[in-house]
């Protein structure tokens, strides 16, 4: 399961290495850099545009 690996206890016994750690979690904490991965794609909600989408313009009400 994904959650797994969050759920995994560390165990780290180098001091330098501890700290280290705990300044890279401070760092991505309160500078988190999030590059979406594909570009947005904004929702069409006015029937309108969306009948013209759909090749529905010079329909009717149904």
């Amino acid at each position: 399961m994904a959650t797994s690996s969050i759920l995994t206890n560390i165990k780290i016994t180098d001091p330098k290495k501890a700290e280290d750690f705990v300044e890279a979690l401070d760092i991505s904490a309160h500078e988190p850099e999030r590059i979406p991965s594909k570009p947005i794609i904004p929702l069409v909600t006015n029937i309108g545009e969306i009948r013209k989408f759909m090749g529905m313009e010079n329909r009717e009400n149904e």
